[in-house]
């Protein structure tokens, strides 16, 4: 045994000093940056493992939410984690050029492909990186290029209406309507990034497994995001990731292989390894159709010092992974709450029905409607709205770092390296700004004078103006500020088209209206035990 009393002590009395170590690791992380000042669990005070939890049993939001209105606007979620619910902290946090930065959550959404991973929009940490790669690509994304894209989205939907006839309609079966939804979502952006529908409404199945293989992985990103360090002894472990790039083993994510699947469906020339064809130029690409991997690809061409090939993969992959979940998540949320509230559903009818025996829309055969037909809708407009209000896809707070000189944020100031963050669910539900019913699907809310006697004055019109402005300017479902979702006009073209031409065809009932659904919150909230049926609705048609 050695003679030098230190060793001595710590062999005697290892129990004893694992628990002062563990006991300071605990009150050092409780005194953290002097967030012990603020309410919250004390758990969370003194581990993230409480975030762990709470994140793995599927409902934070609620937590949240309850949170908030126990403790007030700031509350401590973790040693270096806190959360607000004052709207002007949106400002602080998420505007342009504050210095506040993605926490390391982001990164443990990065998928892997032979054992690279793929920093993309989404989960780099590098803002000089993020306004690089979207000024590369942001012009496929605007809202002036929708109009290429609409063609797609018609396709798509002309099929769902014609399987949701054939399959659920005709049959009487009984629909798992968020799935069916999810489907969709999937088929369009596989129109519109490769030109092509994965076949997921065709065959009416999970093409490749590829839905259940996301799901799985948002249920692991969801917790493990609680605690990144977690990630790196897991899917990003570096020497599992090493095995990977010699072919050891296969880390690449599901969703990867899923983009390279299509690529090689659209390049079938290609060379065995390589991402893209080699011969790609300005003059091959002037033929290539509208869609989102040909403008990929031409940001590549014009910007090859930056635009890799992997870039290039790396934006296919992004739209299967965010271009489908968010976007069947929220037209669930519009379908549902019009089922559970008749009143809603039937004045929205009464606007399609009455604007089609105008003849407002052109597709008087299949109920199709334009985009810009879907923008003359004004009580559709606030039912989807409304909608992202109550159920905005992502269900965690949007996290950033504090920059190192620290910031104040709604009044409060905050060291730098704290995590901060908002949650939609909670900010969506300040009854300053939506009114005191936040907790009910009110359309109205969106709209000018609706639920007052009487014409509206200048004044009270302003009034109104004014309100239903600044309830848009705290909506956090598509995130905010340099990191708003660069989808946000497909999912919204998608949405605004889809559903009112589901209505103008079918009658859609819940199988069970006294059941409720069932909410899944792995990051983004899925919804479970969704089921509808549909009836035939026949089409109304001008007044000749």
């Amino acid at each position: 045994m050695s003679n030098n009393p230190v060793i001595q002590v710590l062999t005697w009395y290892w129990p004893a000093v694992l628990a002062v170590a563990f006991v300071s690791y605990l009150v050092k992380n409780r005194f953290n940056r002097g967030l012990n000042k603020y309410p919250g669990p004390f758990l969370a005070s003194l581990t993230d493992w409480w975030r762990f939890w709470d994140v793995y049993k599927r409902r934070p939001e609620v937590t949240h939410i309850q949170l908030h209105a126990k403790h007030g606007n700031v509350v401590r979620l973790g040693p270096n984690d806190l959360s607000f619910a004052d709207p002007k902290a949106l400002k602080t946090i998420y505007g342009l050029n504050k210095g506040f930065t993605k926490s390391g959550f982001y990164p443990v959404q990065m998928t892997v492909s032979k054992g690279h991973r793929l920093p993309s929009l989404f989960t780099s940490l590098s803002e000089e990186f993020h306004a690089q790669l979207r000024r590369c690509v942001n012009s496929a994304f605007s809202m002036s290029t929708l109009i290429q894209y609409e063609p797609f989205v018609d396709s798509t939907s002309e099929l769902f209406l014609s399987q949701t006839e054939k399959l659920y309609a005709d049959t009487g079966a009984v629909c798992d309507f968020s799935r069916w939804l999810q489907f969709y979502a999937f088929d369009v952006i596989g129109d519109i990034t490769y030109s092509k529908r994965h076949g997921f409404l065709a065959e009416n199945k999970d093409i490749d497994g590829i839905v259940h293989s996301i799901s799985k992985l948002l249920d692991y990103v969801a917790p493990i995001g609680q605690i990144p360090f977690l990630d790196l002894l897991f899917k990003k472990n570096p020497l599992y990731l090493l095995a990977s790039t010699y072919g050891l083993v296969d880390s690449t994510f599901a969703v990867a292989r899923f983009a390279q699947v299509r690529i090689r469906e659209r390049f079938p020339h290609m060379a065995p390894g390589s991402i893209l064809p080699t011969n790609i130029s300005k003059e091959s690409m002037a033929t290539s159709p509208p869609d989102l991997l040909s403008k990929f690809i031409q940001a590549k061409i014009d910007r090859p010092e930056f635009m890799t090939d992997s870039l290039v993969m790396t934006m296919a992959v992004s739209m299967a992974f965010a271009g489908s979940e968010t976007t069947a998540s929220s037209l669930s949320a519009v379908f549902y709450y019009l089922l559970k509230n008749p009143r809603c559903m039937q004045k929205l009818l009464n606007e399609l029905d009455s604007r089609a025996r105008e003849g407002y829309f052109r597709d008087n055969d299949k109920g199709l409607v334009t985009w810009s037909e879907s923008q003359g809708l004004p009580y559709l407009d606030a039912c989807i709205k409304e909608a992202f209000r109550l159920h905005p896809a992502a269900g965690l707070p949007l996290e950033r770092v504090v920059p190192p000189q620290g910031a104040e944020i709604a009044g409060t100031f905050v060291k730098g390296g704290t995590i901060v963050g908002c949650s939609a669910w909670v900010i969506h539900r300040r009854k300053e700004i939506f009114g005191e019913d936040v907790d009910v699907f009110r359309p109205e809310r969106w709209l000018v004078g609706q639920g007052r006697e009487g014409v509206l004055d200048d004044k009270e019109r302003n009034a109104e103006e004014k309100r239903i402005k600044e309830m848009s300017s705290v909506m956090l479902h598509f995130g905010m500020g340099s990191r708003t979702c660069i989808g946000k006009n497909i999912s919204l073209l998608e949405i605004y088209k889809l559903v009112p031409a589901v209505l103008r065809r079918f009658e859609v009932n819940l199988e069970h209206p006294d059941l409720e659904w069932k909410l899944h919150n792995a990051w983004f909230v899925r919804q479970l035990n969704f089921h509808t049926t549909f009836t035939r609705r026949e089409l109304v048609k001008p007044i000749s």
